[in-house]
């Protein structure tokens, strides 16, 4: 009798054991209750119970009963770090524990196009998620010395565009180190390698020029030649004459038409004005405009306007341009008129 009845206990007890070993296994497997991608932050010092309720709270994992068992039976799962995690639909909960131990944190990016300037990429800095913002009312000669730059000198044009990936706290800072850091490795190659008996006394005279071949063409093939008129009219020391120097210059003032006053205006970046280049850049250029300004293309071109159709027409000569400026005008009337 006593046998029978200790053999019942071994038997529930097994019973109970694979009964309990089965919703474990069911319950790593089981997936999250997300059912869109769930951003999660566990801040240092959380410890398993503070892990078991942020879960719980943040609607996560339903129920967290089976947690203690679950690290209990696979303790590599129980090492979790503090960090900001990106769970995503259809994720178990084993492989979020293996995500939350691994420190494999959320990476989000932050995109700045070529053209942009400081203050536009101060602005979407701003609006970027997560981030450790530790710029905003600083003023422009503060922000160059925490980068360690001279508190004169000019930031306009010194950040490589491109697409930058962080995580969660990084501060807004280091972005802009690694940007800077990235378009003076840039720029230093790009000086190195540039065509010989260029009108530059120094790489930030190639970058400015780069910077207004940025803003006057978005055409690739087209940035050489664009680069080819304002080398000639420098060697020739003719005026440069482009808006985008002359709107940069009008700053806050710009509304998106340039008059007759405006451009007889004086600026620092009034190129209808000042002989040479203007004193620094007028935006961030890209990779291809930094090439056009080291490798323009050899061309007698002294002028260009807008074509109507996104591209430009060149000339070596007033009279051709002035035919070309009077064929775009007219392509605008007629656009206009239909």
């Amino acid at each position: 009798m006593k046998k029978t009845f200790f053999i019942a206990i071994i038997l529930l007890l097994a019973a109970g054991i694979a009964f309990c070993l089965y919703q474990v296994k069911h319950f790593a497997a089981s997936p999250l209750v997300i059912k869109q991608e769930t951003i999660f932050t566990l801040p240092a010092g959380t410890g398993r119970e503070g892990l078991k309720t942020a879960l719980r709270q943040q609607h996560i994992v339903k129920r967290t009963r089976w947690l203690p068992a679950l690290w209990q039976l696979e303790p590599e799962l129980a090492s979790f770090k503090a960090g900001t995690y990106r769970f995503i639909p259809g994720m178990t909960v084993r492989q979020m524990l293996a995500l939350l131990a691994s420190g494999r944190e959320a990476q989000f990016s932050i995109r700045f196009v070529e053209g942009s300037t400081f203050k536009e990429w101060l602005a979407i800095i701003a609006k970027a998620p997560y981030l450790k913002h530790t710029l905003d009312g600083v003023a422009a000669d503060q922000v160059a010395s925490l980068l360690g730059r001279e508190p004169s000198s000019t930031l306009e044009g010194r950040f490589y565009p491109d697409t930058y990936l962080y995580t969660a706290q990084t501060p807004d800072i280091a972005l802009l180190k690694r940007a800077g850091q990235r378009m003076d490795k840039t720029l230093d190659e790009v000086w190195r390698d540039r065509a010989p008996g260029l009108p530059y006394k120094t790489p930030l005279d190639l970058l400015t020029m780069a910077s207004i071949v940025e803003k006057e063409t978005g055409v690739a093939d087209e940035r050489p030649k664009v680069a080819s008129v304002f080398i000639n009219r420098l060697r020739l020391s003719m005026r440069l004459q482009t808006d985008p120097t002359v709107i940069y210059g009008m700053g806050e003032s710009y509304k998106g038409i340039i008059s007759k006053q405006d451009l007889a205006t004086p600026t620092p970046y009034n190129t209808y004005l000042i002989t040479g280049l203007p004193p620094a850049p007028i935006a961030m250029p890209g990779q291809a405009s930094l090439e056009a300004a080291a490798h323009p293309a050899k061309t007698s071109y002294l002028y260009f306007v807008a074509d109507g159709k996104g591209g430009h027409i060149f000339s070596t000569n007033l009279a051709s341009h002035n035919q070309a400026v009077q064929q775009y005008r007219e392509s605008v009337k007629e656009n206009h008129g239909q």
